[in-house]
């Protein structure tokens, strides 16, 4: 599904250089689900925004789908976001004024489908998701373990590669974190492709694989039962 090779990234202030990555290489396979862990300043944030091509590595190579992406332009990387990968932020990131389910059909607006094509295809994610009975209720209208469900159902209208998940249970509660981490077993046992980026233990325990990083260095890359 993925592969990095000797991935760096390197942020300059004036003369000042920061390493966030240093050369870290591995390779995630598809339907795998995997954990991406480490402290503050340990380059996961970076490690995220380089996978979901939403910035260009300093050197190295990231192949999605056996395509390397590390070079591509900002029009190129833009149709790599919208057709390949589904992106679950901790804020959720949802339209306040507008229903959930045209929320939901936002990417599809992007990707030029048509409206009867575009509404039928985020019904049907949002009953994947358990909430085909709150297609016309507004996000004010919901909860959070209900608006993160919104923004995983988002995720899905466009059928990517790969779904990446930021901190996707950082504003829950513990009995809700639960039900969502249960979400995305679900979606994983159906054969979708996820990384989760996390600092939080009981989040990463749902993943098949841990990938540890410190100080812009994979630490750990291990499978877990």
């Amino acid at each position: 599904m993925l592969k990095i090779e000797n991935l760096t990234k390197i942020y300059k202030n004036g003369e000042i250089e920061v390493k966030a990555l240093k050369g870290i290489s591995f390779e995630i396979k598809k339907g795998e689900m995997v954990a991406i862990m480490g402290p503050s300043g340990s380059g996961k944030s970076t490690l995220m925004h380089l996978l979901g091509c939403l910035d260009r590595p300093t050197s190295g190579k990231y192949y999605l789908k056996g395509n390397d992406v590390a070079g591509l332009g900002d029009d190129q990387l833009a149709d790599i976001r919208n057709n390949y990968i589904g992106f679950v932020f901790q804020q959720f990131n949802l339209l306040s004024r507008t229903s959930i389910l045209h929320n939901v059909e936002v990417p599809l607006i992007y990707a030029g489908v048509k409206k009867n094509k575009r509404r039928k295809i985020a019904t049907e994610m949002l009953e994947k998701v358990g909430l085909g009975h709150r297609l016309k209720h507004y996000p004010n209208e919901i909860s959070g373990g209900q608006k993160q469900r919104v923004a995983i159902a988002r995720a899905l209208v466009n059928n990517p590669a790969l779904i990446l998940a930021d901190e996707p249970t950082g504003n829950l509660d513990t009995k809700t974190e639960e039900e969502i981490m249960r979400v995305f077993r679900d979606l994983n046992e159906q054969g979708h492709t996820i990384i989760l980026v996390t600092h939080e233990d009981s989040v990463a325990e749902h993943a098949q694989r841990i990938i540890y990083l410190v100080d812009g260095e994979i630490r750990r890359d291990e499978v877990i039962a």
